[in-house]
């Protein structure tokens, strides 16, 4: 229970007792019409009920709940989620918070550690960051309110906080420069499907494996888990995610489970990739790997083969794929839309989605995104 260090006094204009306490940097009053000392009793009660409000220890340094918490998202996320927010932690977060009392966490601490990594990036003392001259970019501070959130729900679910914050990013925070491929890129990836390999033009397996990816949005680990079953009619239905330690989850994010009608060029590489598959003698079950790759490191290198054997330059990532599908939709297709084909808001109602769906949606977003790929590779 956290102690007050006040008592109700009386108010002769208003003719009651009042106390003000506070609790997670929010002030609150109680009052007692009651006169006497029986009042004043009753109003330090209800000042007493508030702040302890079954919260738990509220003694304990952030650091360790911390560390409590890293350990038990491990049981539940993939390992590099985890790794993630340890580092998260260790290099912008615990160094302005870490030895707080979470009793005494407010959202101006929270806020701190965001501000002052935005200006001196990585504040652990150990560690020391390449590029160190410039700020840390949107994404990564958006990363970072993130894994406060995520932190600060867990403490309110086990009672050590009621505090609900409502973080913000530095409005000239720095975005990170990313590349896409540009219309010429574009009419070589569906127009050539060889590689070189040992001074020979030859067939690219995965190349409708880019090409969905393009036309889709989906994420590597997205790409590297899809199964075959995973498709019915042209309907994709994201279940699952491999990430780069090989390990199956359900994704980045809640909003990673998601639905979606394929466009044209989506539907194409779909069903060459299945004609690959029986061709090859491939026998197609519920859960056959689609796109047969066995993990996403496979993937990264065969693509830069491919860029390499076919003049794409400059080379961009895997997941640059995505900011190209992205790029593509822009002024194609409304805000909503575009989040609920790659699965960002992390406030998203997933009933709400799958009930518009219902009513057409899936098929309206894909002939929006036949018409800006068409597009945008002419």
């Amino acid at each position: 229970m956290k102690k007050r260090t006040t008592t109700a006094e009386w108010q002769e204009c208003t003719k009651r007792w009042r106390i003000r306490v506070q609790k997670n940097g929010v002030m609150k009053s109680f009052y007692s019409s009651t006169p006497g000392r029986t009042g004043q009793r009753e109003a330090n009660a209800k000042a007493d009920a508030w702040l302890d409000d079954s919260v738990r220890d509220g003694r304990k340094k952030i650091s360790v709940l911390y560390a409590e918490w890293v350990e038990e998202k491990g049981l539940t996320c993939g390992t590099s989620y985890k790794e993630q927010c340890e580092k998260y932690g260790n290099y912008y977060i615990l160094p302005v918070i870490g030895n707080l009392r979470i009793e005494d966490l407010t959202e101006g601490d929270l806020q701190k550690a965001i501000d002052t990594s935005f200006k001196k990036r990585c504040l652990c003392k150990r560690k020391v960051m390449k590029n160190s001259d410039k700020p840390l970019s949107k994404k990564t501070l958006m990363t970072i309110r993130s894994v406060e959130n995520s932190f600060v729900k867990w403490c309110r679910k086990n009672k050590y906080t009621t505090l609900m914050p409502e973080l913000t990013i530095p409005k000239n925070a720095r975005i990170g420069e990313k590349k896409i491929l540009q219309p010429e890129a574009l009419r070589i990836l569906f127009s050539v499907d060889t590689r070189r390999w040992y001074a020979k033009n030859v067939f690219d397996e995965y190349i409708y494996a880019y090409r969905f990816a393009v036309s889709t949005g989906v994420r590597p680990g997205e790409l590297v888990g899809l199964w075959y079953g995973d498709i019915k009619g042209n309907t994709v239905n994201l279940r699952r995610s491999i990430n780069t330690l090989d390990e199956e989850t359900t994704g980045k994010n809640e909003n990673s489970i998601r639905s979606f009608d394929m466009c044209e060029q989506a539907r194409e590489a779909y069903e060459a990739q299945v004609q690959l598959l029986k061709d090859s003698g491939i026998q197609l079950n519920y859960n056959t790997p689609l796109f047969q790759i066995p993990c996403q490191r496979s993937l990264k290198r065969r693509w830069e083969k491919y860029q390499d054997g076919n003049g794409i330059s400059p080379r961009i990532t895997l997941y640059e794929l995505r900011h190209t599908f992205v790029s593509m939709e822009a002024g194609e297709l409304t805000d909503g839309q575009l989040k609920m084909l790659v699965g960002h808001s992390r406030n998203m109602d997933t009933f709400g989605v799958y009930r518009h769906e219902i009513k057409g949606q899936r098929e309206a977003l894909a002939a929006a995104t036949t018409a800006a790929i068409n597009k945008a590779h002419g």
